[in-house]
């Protein structure tokens, strides 16, 4: 199961949420929907002209998710405006606030199971490098330990 989204933040609601090519009657017409928070990505990298990284901080996110989430919404209104079709701006996973706030320091999400208090690998030296695994190996446990909640015929070995 894929990991929920986090919310993005937006500092700007639109006036208007639907957009529609002039003279299509609604029964014929066909429709794209943008999200609010791709909306905001469009907004700030191109209305705003602000770089990914700055436009990323604002909104809480990484660069990387900034990019992918402004390159979707380009393509959906693209897909709109060449094929003529409605342009409904709803939903998506945002959180409404002051765009000009950055994301506060100590709010930054974590990259490989670093921060919140975690400490970072370290390396084995010479003395202790007999001692303890190195980062990232798994150790076994002895053959003698019974796994538990297994009845004792499971656990026995064939040695």
């Amino acid at each position: 199961m894929p990991r929920p989204r986090m919310n993005r933040r937006i500092g700007h609601q639109p006036p208007v949420r639907f957009y529609k090519p002039q003279g299509t009657p609604m029964g014929q017409l066909r429709g794209v929907t943008l999200t609010l928070d791709g909306l905001e990505a469009i907004r700030l990298a191109d209305a705003e002209g602000l770089d990914h990284e700055e436009a990323a901080e604002r909104m809480g996110i990484s660069r990387p998710t900034f990019s992918r989430l402004v390159a979707e919404a380009r393509g959906i209104v693209a897909r709109g405006l060449v094929n003529g079709w409605a342009i409904r701006i709803d939903g998506g996973n945002y959180t409404l606030t002051d765009s000009e706030t950055p994301l506060a320091p100590g709010r930054r999400r974590c990259r490989r199971g670093r921060g919140f208090g975690m400490p970072s690998p370290v390396s084995a030296t010479a003395e202790n490098a007999g001692d303890q695994p190195r980062v990232g190996q798994r150790t076994q446990p002895e053959r003698s330990e019974a796994i538990a909640g297994l009845p004792p015929d499971v656990n026995r070995t064939n040695d």
